[in-house]
């Protein structure tokens, strides 16, 4: 039987990447999945793939978040899956860094998780339950050079989800994955740099950057009844980067 077989996830940042991925792969095990993306062509584009829904959504606005979340539920009756994926990156010194782009990062990262969560908990808990996985990253727990505002939003992420594992177990699991370098839009910018992106796969022990459906297939595991007896952690998915 399919792993999500008549379940209603919600992915945010599915229009691309890992949320994209995440997508094919809950559609697969038999999700019905709605995807909540700025990017409204894109998300429609994957949604018409996965026979999904597209929600032309800025997780900023809490506004636009609980209506969105409101017409899946209108449509569905129930949310069973949350997944925190939408995010933005950035690379330059902390001291260059001026207020709005600071407030873009950590609205975007932190405070759209915290947005989706806020709406989407009341459903689950009135409904029995269900998992939320949120999307940090290794940058939240292994800051790197030149990522202050991006590394500190998703060291808030990782908290977040161990205070919602707290709050809301046993009825809802909450749990986070970490990627480290994935093939993404975020880490195109790497790629460009040759000086600085060689180094990086030469200290990955498993040789080699990540694909974005390496991580749907953890993000997949930790929303399935396989990871009944999971909840608050932090799963690392970097090829063995940070142990290294």
């Amino acid at each position: 039987m399919a792993e999500l077989a008549g379940q209603v996830a919600v992915i945010t940042g599915g229009a691309s990447g890992i949320g994209a991925a995440t997508a094919r792969r809950f559609a697969a095990e038999g999700a019905r999945v709605a995807l909540l993306d700025r990017d409204a062509d894109g998300a429609e584009a994957v949604a018409s793939e996965v026979g999904g829904t597209a929600h032309a959504v800025d997780v900023r606005d809490p506004a636009a978040v609980d209506d969105a979340i409101g017409t899946v539920m209108a449509g569905g009756g129930r949310i069973d899956v949350l997944v925190n994926n939408a995010g933005i990156g950035d690379l330059r010194p902390l001291h260059t860094v001026d207020d709005k782009l600071w407030h873009r990062l950590i609205d975007v990262n932190l405070t759209g998780t915290f947005n989706a969560t806020r709406a989407v908990v009341p459903h689950m808990l009135a409904g029995g339950g269900g998992a939320i996985v949120n999307n940090a990253s290794l940058s939240g727990l292994m800051p790197t050079r030149n990522e202050a505002a991006y590394s500190a939003a998703k060291a808030g992420v990782i908290a977040l989800t161990k205070s919602g594992a707290l709050e809301y177990g046993p009825r809802v699991r909450v749990n986070c994955v970490a990627p480290g370098h994935i093939r993404t839009s975020l880490t195109a910018v790497w790629e460009q740099m040759p000086d600085a992106f060689a180094p990086i796969a030469d200290a990955i022990p498993l040789g080699r950057i990540g694909e974005a459906d390496e991580v749907a297939e953890v993000i997949l595991f930790l929303a399935s009844r396989r990871s009944s007896y999971v909840t608050g952690q932090t799963i690392v998915i970097d090829g063995g980067q940070y142990f290294h």
